[in-house]
Order: structure tokens, then C-alpha cells, then sequence
């Protein structure tokens, strides 16, 4: 009741505080997540790109900043999180918001933060004391937890923050929407799950043909009704026989320079129109300028020129040749630009400036720009559907498809939007309509147990517990929502025993002793088949008893209790020799007495043989304890009159801590029952989990459930090259090096050979460090090897194909002499040096050594300059200021 009174107190309280003013009519899905947010529930809002999800967000901030909370925003990438950081600077004053971004630091104090979702997992795990007050966690782009290499933080970050905060999680529309809302309600509490399947602006599917007997380019709605356009398989050829007859086939590819002029002519500009090729979409925005497309007016030009000199400013005019400005300003002043990830950030910023104020009209982009920034367009053209993966070409999936034409629409300003695929040989047309009308988008875990991720388990909870966690995933979930339920109950169940071992709990004396007392005297003779079986109901796995008689009395420790039909209860028990029992009432000749305890392993299997052999050992390492005196005749009137002195026998609260003992027997054998129920259910994850702790054990980062010093160093490491990261700290290859070298050779754990051409040959600043290099290939393949007997994932190989950059600008060369010989654009060089500055950093945490410390914060500072410091400020103007890097390959030159 108090409980009740007091969450509605609390709910008055909320819905008191006055919601931020809009001078917009909010839309129904916004209205029901913002009511949910207000009755004190966690959210979660599946709605398509562009249609105001942020809204729900910035009402939990405001709300949190009303009532003298703490609120955190967080993003998956930097770019969007600059991006949200501005907007809510707009809103509620810099005094009052803050940033970090692992690159940015500013306010970090304040009680909004935006934050990338890395910097809140690592908060979490450090137990920072910047949780204090927190009450709304926003996990925007929430899908992101499908993503193979980044998708755990987001499951990490949902399972392990404090009960109390809400979250509010904003996905792009996703068909299991529920389940995932489901294993939210089932972790953390009540979650309102607000679907909205409604386009803000209505989206019109256009196919777009080159017609050659024409010359011109066909265009038909790809849908019908609905369904597809049935004059759309006319366009169809065999893919067989594609490239070999393409001279005298009718249809072909539609030119770039014929589609803009198309969107011009249709007044379907501004529009983005997606390549995945970095190099085709730098060749098409050159094409379209030297076609003498021009879509702006003196005024736009001038603007553009302002903007681009804001971005532009910290650069040298040297590091601007390099990155061929004036070519991309010609573009640019024309209203044409291209947009991937291979441009250094600070042009990244401008174009997507111009854009949003309306001076560019069109952007030639990979699919990176779909990814968050708010940069609508009238139209969206999509020039492929397949999209090549590193090794193959896979056609889109229906998600793609839709964040891609998410952008096709501007609210407020365009009545309908629309998206236009390019006609292919290789595609059917059916395929395009299928993308166009489906609305399957499920959402998969792709949550794993890294070693990083392990250890820090071990360091902050009991076997028990981490296990528990890991069950409590959205993968475990999805795999088998039972288990995620039993451990829900599970958790309930260890609170209420808690709370009732606490009511049994007696300032006068020993409850449990008295109740032995009181039944033992009272219920029945302590020789008695229903007495033992009593006593025998009371086990648990791990108590140590005393078996009196036969070859094997003497101490065992109960590995397991069953209950059999009829009430009877059978305990299977483990000598110190190893040897198992199967006991029963007519085994023991009195009750059986706890005489102690010993430690389970995990995960609980009490049929394995190295179970049994664990217990055994701890068994064994337990000691002599003194036998219970045997029973003497008489005992009954011994124990009534023994009770009768108790002196909780005086209590008068006495029958209360009576009931609760009585309550708190039948939760523990629940427990136990539920317990073995997990075990039963719980799959591979789990497994996965026990193997990479076997493989920690065996490599020295644990011993049993306890780190090492080598493991205080891999909590530390948060990398998909973790624990190689962490064995060459410890094996010393990263001590004794300058900073320039010790950039290069750490250079090797974050680069990453992408293009389709063969790796150039690795130029070493020496000797020692092409040695060092050499011992950590060796240490990668022991590791590997390891692995595969542990049935894991393989690390990743180091590559040394980015030393020589690394150790030239750490050493001070300009950005031309650096750049001059490689296949290597300035956006990459950037991305590989933010990369390599992130794990400088936490090396410079790790090391052991405090020298190599030294050098790592030392090279961090020195590849932090030009065009790479640069790019890691947040521009005043409100953009964006790191790059995105989705984490997948595009098709480079």
C-alpha cells in the first residue's frame, strides 16, 4: 500500500510539471509516448525517418531539467551526437547541456549530456559517480543493436543501468517492435511501445528507365494500388545474358547527368542520390559540374562561400591543396557535392550545411548519410539495390530500402516524396516492388560475450548474477523467451526471501534454531521418516551434511534435490573421494544437520563429471567439522524443553518470524526448482560465455571468479582486438617505444586493408618496431588458435598497413608528405587517426608500465593536430564535426 501511495505521489508529481511548448499540433504516436513518459513508464517509439520521434526525447529532457534531474542523450555515432547536442544547447542554454564524445569534453557536468552509446556503457561499468540523479536515458537509432560489431553496447546499456531510470528508445520502424518492447517491460519494468507505420510526408515509388529507341527516360509508379505496377515486368531482360547483348538491348541504365536534369525538370530538387561507391559519387557531383549544371543564384554562392570558410578555417592552405578544395568549392558554389565517408569532416560539415539550408541541390552519397543527420530532400534516388559487402554483392534488405527513403519528404514543406530506383539488368522488377511494399523489418540481437565484456562481469558480480545478466539479453530472448522469464522471477523471488529471511530475523536469538526446536520437539521424533523427510525438503544444493554409517559416512555436500510423487524427496550427494549418493529418508536415521557449505561452480550442472570434481575439491578443502552428537533416547522432551528456554520463545513478534521462516523455506525450494529450470533452458550464449571465461582462465586474465592483474588491464580495453590488445601490453611488446613508433605499431590493431585491391607492402619506421610487429602476429595466431579449440570468433589478424602514416604525423610531417604516395583519402586518414587516438587513450589508462603510459598519452597528443584536430571540434555553427563510419565496407577505387 505504501509502495502504491507513494508511485501515485509520484506520478502527481510528474504530470505537475509543465510540458515544453510547441508551435506545432503534436501527432497522435507523439501524444501517447509523451502520456507515457509522464505516467512514469519507459518508451519506446518505432516510427519512420523524419516523422518527429525527437519530440518525445526533448520531453524527457525538459521533464528531467524541471524537476532537478539529470538526463543523458545518447547516439551511435559522433556526428549525430554534435548534431543533438546543438539542438538541445537551442533549447534549454550551454549552461545546462554538456558533451562527450570520446573526441569532445564539454560540460561534461551538466545535467543534460549528450553522449555517444560507448561513453555511457564504460560510465556503467566504472560505476561513475555522473549516474548519481540520472532519471531518462534516451537510446536514439536503437536499432543499432542489430549491428554486428557495435550492437552489444546498446544491450549492455539497457541491462545494466539502475532500476530506476527510464529509458526512452527511438528506432526506425521495425516489424517485432513489441517483442522488443517486451523484453524491455521484462528487464526494466513497464515500456510503452508506440508504433507509428504512417510516413509524415507520403512517399511516392518511381522505376526510372533509359529508354534508348527514345532517348529518353520512362518513368512509372512502381506501385499500384499497393501492389506491383504490372507494366513493370515489360522492362525485364535476362540477367544471363545482361552484358553480353547490351548493344542491341532496348533498356538501359539511366545516366547521371539524364536523371538530375529529370529531377529539375519534375522540380524534385533538392534530392540526394545514393552511390555506394565513394569514388563514383566524387565522379558523378565532377560530371554533373562539367556538364555546366549550375542550380544557384549569386546569393546561394555567397552564402556557400561563408559557410565553407567557417569549416575550412583551421586548416592550412597547404593541407587544402591536398584535399583538392578548389575543385569541391567549384561544385559546391554550383549546388552539387558528394558525401561519404572518405572526405575529412570539415567538408563533410559544409555540404551538409548547405544542404539543409537549401543552397545545394544535389548530393551524391554513400549510404552513410542515412544514418541519423537530419538532411530531408525532396526526392531520394537510388541508383543500385545491391550493395557490395567486402566479399559479394547482396541486394538491399527491406530496412535498407527504407532508412535510405526516409530522407524523400520534407515535412512542412512538401506534400508528398519521392523515392526513384534506377533500372538494372540484374534486378527484376518484381524485387524493386517487393523493397517498395514490404514492411518486414525485424530486429535481431546481435549481442555476443566479448573478453572485455566478461571480465568486467567478473569484476562487478557473483557467477550467479553474471550469468543472470547474460540470460537477460534481447538475443537470449529471442532465442528463448522462457528463460528471460524465469530469470525474471528468479530476481523477484531472491528479493522476497530476502525480505522474509530479514522478517525472520530475531534481536533475541536464532529463529531458525528455534524452529528446529519447536518442530523437531513437537511435530515429530527425530527418528522418524516425516521429520527426515522435513529436514531433507530443507537442502539445498552446496550444504555440507553428516552421513552416519556404511562405507560412506562422513561428510557430503548436496549437489541436487528432487521432489518424487507422494512427497518424497531425493538428494543426490558427493563424497570428498567423489564418489555420488543417492539419498533418501532410510538413509538417515535422524534429520540431517547443515554442518556447513560449499561454493557451486557455474554454470549449475550437477550431473557433469568436472562439476562433480569442482565439489569434490571444495568439499575436501573444507576441513574436519565435528559430528553432531547422535541422537539419545529422550531427545524429544530435551528439545521441548530446550525451546521452551529459547529465547526467542520470548519474543513477542515470535509467531510473525515463525510464519516468515515457514514462507521463506517454500521461496528457496521455489528457487531451486526455478534454478534448474535456467540451467535446463539456457543455450549457447551462455555456453559462449563459460567458454571465453575457460580461455580467459587458461590465459591468466582470471583466476576462478576473480581477475587478475591482467584482467584490472582488460576492463579497460574496449576494442574488438581486446584481449591482443591486452596480451601485448602485458608480453611488454608496447614498452620502450617513442610515441611516433608506439603510434605506428598501435596502429595495427585499428587499421583495417578495406579495398578490393591486394594490401601495399608495410613500410616499418625500424627495426624494433617491424619485431614487435612480428610477436604480435605470432601472439594473433596463438590466439586464433585458441579460439578455434574454444570454438569462439577469431580475432581479427593485425595490419600494418597504416604504421608508416601513424608514425609520420605523430612525428610532425604535413599532411601532403604524408599523404603523397598512398591510395588513401583524407576522410580515411582522419577516421584511422580518431581510431588510433581512442586506443592510444586507453592504453594510457592500461599500461601497467608507467612509461609506456607516458607514451601512449604522448602520441595520442601528437597525432591530435592539422586536419585531424580539426576534425574533432564541434563547429559553432551547429554541425557536425566527426565523420560516420558505419563500420561497413563501400565499394572504393
Amino acid at each position: 500500500m505504501a509502495e502504491a501511495q507513494e508511485g501515485g505521489r509520484r506520478r502527481r508529481h510528474l504530470t505537475a510539471v509543465s510540458a515544453p511548448a510547441h508551435d506545432f499540433e503534436l501527432d497522435p504516436f507523439q501524444r501517447r509516448a509523451i502520456d507515457a513518459i509522464d505516467a512514469g513508464r519507459s518508451v519506446l517509439v518505432a516510427a519512420p525517418t523524419g516523422s518527429g520521434k525527437t519530440v518525445v526525447a526533448e520531453h524527457a529532457v525538459h521533464r528531467a531539467l524541471a524537476t532537478g534531474g539529470k538526463a543523458f542523450y545518447t547516439t551511435p555515432i559522433k556526428a549525430l551526437s554534435n548534431q543533438k547536442y546543438h539542438d538541445l544547447v537551442r533549447l534549454h542554454g550551454p549552461a545546462r547541456v554538456g558533451l562527450l564524445t570520446g573526441d569532445n569534453s564539454i560540460n561534461g557536468d551538466a545535467p543534460a549530456v549528450v553522449m555517444t552509446t560507448e561513453v555511457l556503457r564504460n560510465m556503467i561499468y566504472a560505476r561513475s559517480g555522473a549516474l548519481r540523479g540520472l532519471q531518462f536515458v534516451v537510446l536514439d537509432e536503437v536499432h543499432y543493436l542489430q549491428d554486428e560489431y557495435r550492437g552489444p553496447v546498446w544491450e549492455e546499456i539497457i541491462v545494466h543501468l539502475p532500476p530506476s531510470v527510464r529509458l526512452v528508445c527511438l528506432s526506425a520502424t521495425v516489424s517485432n517492435a513489441d517483442q522488443l518492447a517486451a523484453w524491455m517491460t521484462t528487464v526494466r519494468g513497464p515500456t510503452e511501445v508506440v508504433v507509428e507505420h504512417t510516413r509524415p510526408v507520403q512517399l511516392e515509388n518511381l522505376y526510372v528507365v533509359d529508354d534508348r529507341v527514345t532517348d529518353q527516360l520512362r518513368v512509372i509508379p512502381t506501385l499500384v494500388d499497393g501492389r506491383p505496377n504490372p507494366e513493370g515486368s515489360r522492362f525485364d531482360v535476362d540477367p544471363r545474358t545482361a552484358w553480353r547483348d547490351r548493344r542491341h538491348r532496348r533498356w538501359a541504365i539511366p545516366s547521371r547527368v539524364d536523371v538530375v536534369e529529370l529531377l529539375e525538370r519534375e522540380r524534385l530538387l533538392p534530392a540526394i542520390y545514393f552511390i555506394f561507391s565513394r569514388a563514383a559519387c566524387d565522379d558523378a557531383a565532377r560530371v554533373c559540374r562539367d556538364a555546366g549544371m549550375r542550380f544557384t543564384t549569386d546569393a546561394e554562392r555567397h552564402r556557400i562561400v561563408e559557410i565553407v570558410e567557417q569549416h575550412v578555417a583551421p586548416l592550412g592552405d597547404d593541407d587544402l591543396v591536398v584535399l583538392g578544395f578548389t575543385s569541391w568549392l567549384a561544385g559546391l558554389e554550383a549546388g552539387i557535392a558528394a558525401h561519404h565517408a572518405g572526405m575529412v569532416p570539415p567538408f563533410k560539415e559544409a555540404v551538409e550545411a548547405c544542404f539543409v539550408e537549401g543552397l545545394v541541390k544535389v548530393v551524391f552519397a554513400t549510404e552513410t548519410l542515412a544514418l541519423g543527420i537530419n538532411m530531408p530532400a525532396r526526392a531520394v534516388v537510388i541508383e543500385k539495390l545491391t550493395k557490395f559487402t567486402g566479399e559479394h554483392h547482396e541486394l538491399l534488405t527491406p530496412a535498407q530500402y527504407t532508412q535510405l527513403t526516409g530522407r524523400a519528404g520534407r515535412r512542412g514543406i512538401d506534400d508528398h516524396g519521392s523515392a526513384l530506383v534506377l533500372w538494372s539488368p540484374f534486378v527484376p522488377f518484381t524485387q524493386v516492388a517487393e523493397l517498395a511494399a514490404s514492411r518486414s523489418f525485424r530486429l535481431t540481437s546481435a549481442f555476443r560475450p566479448t573478453y572485455n565484456m566478461a571480465a568486467n562481469l567478473v569484476r562487478r558480480y557473483p557467477p550467479e548474477e553474471a550469468h543472470h545478466l547474460l540470460n537477460l539479453s534481447f538475443a537470449q530472448y529471442q532465442a528463448d523467451e522462457a528463460v528471460v522469464r524465469l530469470e525474471t522471477r528468479l530476481a523477484r523471488l531472491e528479493t522476497t526471501l530476502a525480505d522474509l529471511r530479514a522478517s525472520a530475523s530475531c534481536a533475541l536469538g536464532d529463529v531458525e534454531e528455534y524452529r528446529r526446536l519447536v518442530h523437531d520437539g513437537t511435530a515429530a521424533s527425530p527418528g522418524t521418516a516425516s521429520a527426515v523427510e522435513a529436514a531433507l525438503r530443507t537442502l539445498r544444493p552446496g550444504d555440507v551434511v553428516w552421513l552416519r554409517g556404511g562405507p560412506s559416512a562422513g561428510r557430503v555436500a548436496v549437489l541436487s534435490v528432487s521432489h518424487r510423487r507422494g512427497g518424497a524427496v531425493r538428494v543426490r550427494a558427493i563424497t570428498p573421494s567423489r564418489r555420488v549418493l543417492q539419498l533418501g529418508a532410510a538413509d538417515f536415521d535422524e534429520p540431517p544437520e547443515v554442518i556447513g557449505s560449499v561454493e557451486l561452480p557455474t554454470p549449475f550442472t550437477p550431473k557433469n563429471p568436472a562439476f562433480q570434481r569442482a565439489v569434490a575439491r571444495a568439499l575436501h578443502q573444507l576441513g574436519d567439522r565435528p559430528r553432531p552428537r547422535p541422537a539419545t533416547r529422550g531427545g524429544g522432551r530435551a528439545r521441548r524443553s530446550a525451546a521452551a528456554r529459547h529465547p526467542v520463545a520470548a519474543c513477542p513478534d515470535r509467531e510473525q518470524h515463525l510464519r516468515a521462516a515457514r514462507r521463506a523455506e517454500r521461496v528457496e525450494a521455489e528457487l531451486a526448482r526455478l534454478r534448474r529450470d535456467i540451467t535446463a533452458h539456457t543455450g549457447s550464449l551462455a555456453r559462449r560465455f563459460d567458454r571465453v571465461l575457460e580461455l580467459l582462465e587458461a590465459w591468466d586474465y582470471l583466476d576462478g571468479w576473480a581477475l587478475t592483474r591482467r584482467g584490472e588491464q582488460l576492463v579497460r580495453i574496449y576494442h574488438e582486438c581486446d584481449l591482443l590488445i591486452a596480451e601485448a601490453l602485458e608480453t611488454g611488446l608496447l614498452d620502450d617505444l617513442d610515441p611516433a613508433s608506439l603510434a605506428g605499431l598501435v596502429s595495427c590493431f585499428t587499421y583495417e586493408h578495406r579495398s578490393g585491391g591486394p594490401a601495399p607492402e608495410p613500410w616499418f619506421p625500424g627495426r624494433r618496431v617491424r619485431q614487435r610487429f612480428a610477436r604480435i602476429e605470432q601472439l594473433a595466431t596463438r590466439l586464433n588458435d585458441a579460439e578455434r579449440a574454444a570454438r569462439l570468433p577469431l580475432t581479427r589478424a593485425p595490419d600494418p598497413g597504416f604504421v608508416a602514416l601513424a608514425h609520420a604525423w605523430a612525428a610532425g610531417e604535413p599532411l601532403d608528405r604524408v599523404l603523397e604516395d598512398e591510395d588513401l583519402s583524407g576522410g580515411d586518414f582522419v577516421r584511422n587517426v580518431r581510431q588510433l587516438l581512442d586506443l592510444l587513450r586507453q592504453l594510457a589508462e592500461a599500461a601497467p608500465v608507467p612509461a609506456t603510459a607516458s607514451a601512449a598519452r604522448a602520441a595520442a597528443d601528437a597525432l591530435n593536430h592539422g586536419v585531424v584536430a580539426a576534425s574533432a571540434a564541434v563547429s559553432a555553427t551547429g554541425n557536425v564535426g566527426e565523420g560516420i563510419d558505419d563500420g561497413l565496407p563501400e565499394d572504393l577505387p
